[in-house]
């Protein structure tokens, strides 16, 4: 296992590198070559006088105050992570320069948890020998996607629960459903509320990618419970929204109508969602109106330009009662679902999958068809058009 002399040792001879210093610059005046050499292997149990000289001249600063103050803002932040809470995460790393205490003991944990409250690389090229603690290595793989090796160091409701979102978006649902009741049990024996709620919402995203209505529904009432009980409104409108967009494809365009309609203030997304259910029903000049009003608004959620070519098929369809026939439709609705499944979730793919399906039918390509549904993620229970 690494300790802090480890971690210390490598950060200078990175440091180093990066000004191009050779190890005899930086010794003079510190210690001697190959002794610098050890420090920068981990082989040398130096003092922490001639560390701290060789941090210093280096622009890295660490003394005693620095050090409590990174070791407490770090355990704050674990609490942070680990009970759910991303705007508290984003609190306390967002108004931190994590770079100021990289030469401290918490310093890689800082580094990596102002990465993933913040959602960006990770600007530190650290390595597993940097990790002295298995939170550390399973922060260190979670950013480096690797969540079952995250699993391995720390199992705890928040490695399960980063590992059951990773495999949701895969469309891995199987391998989610596992990973995300196992969160939800760690959390609930630890008190997580908030990681309970996420894990209940999540397995009742995957039930609802898969149509089986009833178990959505199962996982979005104890979801439900427990934002109402968190004041958590931003979960309490994502289970609305899935919900409706369950019902668009189980064929309940009168349902979903009646939830995307009454939206005070529907996003790009969200009209995109309404002029289907106005397609499906027959209401065709509210269709229209709604994409007109998309076609207004910012994408806040998605890429814009996906978010509008998606708005582009549907006014094509209402347009163009025989669509099939146009290859100008086809091109833009395979294009449009190349690029969810490249780029999003596979839920995206899904919910467009039966227009591709429809449109390789129609072409009399058969097998396109046929080869899409057998080599889907999962097993699509396709409605018929």
């Amino acid at each position: 296992m690494a300790d802090v002399r480890t971690y210390r040792g490598r950060l200078i001879a990175r440091e180093r590198l990066r000004r191009e210093w050779s190890q005899a610059g930086l010794a003079q005046g510190v210690c001697s070559v190959s002794y610098l050499s050890k420090i920068e292997a981990g082989k040398a149990d130096a003092s922490e006088e001639i560390v701290r000289a060789l941090l210093a001249k280096l622009g890295l600063q660490v003394d005693d105050a620095l050090e409590h103050e990174a070791a407490a803002r770090a355990e704050a932040a674990y609490e942070a992570l680990f009970s759910g809470d991303p705007e508290g995460l984003r609190d306390l790393m967002g108004d931190a320069d994590a770079k100021a205490y990289r030469a401290t003991a918490a310093g890689p944990d800082l580094l990596m948890l102002e990465a993933l409250a913040l959602h960006e690389p990770l600007e530190e090229d650290l390595a597993p020998e940097d990790c002295r603690s298995g939170r550390q290595r399973a922060l260190l793989a979670v950013l480096q996607d690797d969540q079952l090796a995250a699993i391995g160091h720390l199992p705890c409701a928040y490695t399960y629960l980063e590992a059951g979102i990773h495999d949701y978006v895969k469309g891995s649902y199987a391998a989610a459903v596992e990973h995300l009741q196992a969160a939800y049990d760690l959390a609930a024996r630890d008190g997580s509320a908030r990681i309970m709620l996420y894990a209940k919402l999540y397995l009742g995203n995957c039930r609802c990618n898969q149509l089986d209505t009833a178990g959505m529904e199962k996982h979005y009432r104890v979801a439900g419970r427990l934002a109402r009980a968190l004041g958590d409104t931003g979960a309490l409108d994502s289970i609305a929204y899935n919900t409706a967009s369950g019902q668009i494809e189980t064929g309940d365009y009168e349902a979903a109508y009646r939830h995307f309609s009454q939206l005070e203030n529907p996003g790009k997304l969200a009209l995109h969602k309404l002029a289907i259910c106005c397609e499906k029903t027959g209401r065709t000049g509210e269709a229209l109106a709604a994409l007109d009003r998309a076609a207004t608004l910012a994408e806040d959620g998605l890429n814009a330009p996906l978010a509008d070519r998606l708005c582009d098929l549907v006014r094509y369809r209402l347009e163009h009662a025989d669509y099939l026939k146009h290859a100008a439709y086809g091109d833009l609705l395979l294009s449009c679902y190349e690029t969810c499944v490249a780029e999003l979730p596979m839920g995206y793919a899904a919910f467009h999958l039966p227009w591709v399906i429809e449109w390789y039918r129609a072409n009399r390509q058969y097998r396109k068809a046929y080869e899409l549904l057998a080599n889907f993620p999962f097993r699509y229970p396709l409605n018929e058009f």
